[in-house]
């Protein structure tokens, strides 16, 4: 499983607001992506599935899965941009 750490807001190293971004090619068991967020202990991790044309994305802190993030979200599309799916030119999640 490949993750990537990206700190948005920011094009410093060690700036910014770090989240972690796991692209998924099916969807984990809750409770596995749970134990990966608790593993990277980072705000949130974001994990995706991309699903015909969109995205679908779930967030999670290291104790529960969240509504919604948006610098974990950013953080998403700046790791399709750059390392999926150059090419596109617009990401839409769900």
């Amino acid at each position: 499983m490949q993750f990537y750490q990206v700190d948005a807001f920011t094009d410093k190293m060690f700036g910014g607001n770090p989240a972690a971004v796991v692209p998924l090619d099916s969807w984990l068991e809750d409770d596995l992506m749970q134990r990966i967020a608790e593993e990277n202990n980072l705000s949130e991790t974001a994990f995706f599935v991309k699903e015909g044309d969109d995205y679908h994305i779930r967030w999670f802190t290291p104790v529960f899965e969240v509504d919604l993030c948006g610098h974990a979200t950013l953080a998403s599309a700046f790791v399709i941009h750059h390392f999926i799916d150059p090419d596109l030119e617009t990401i839409l999640f769900n």
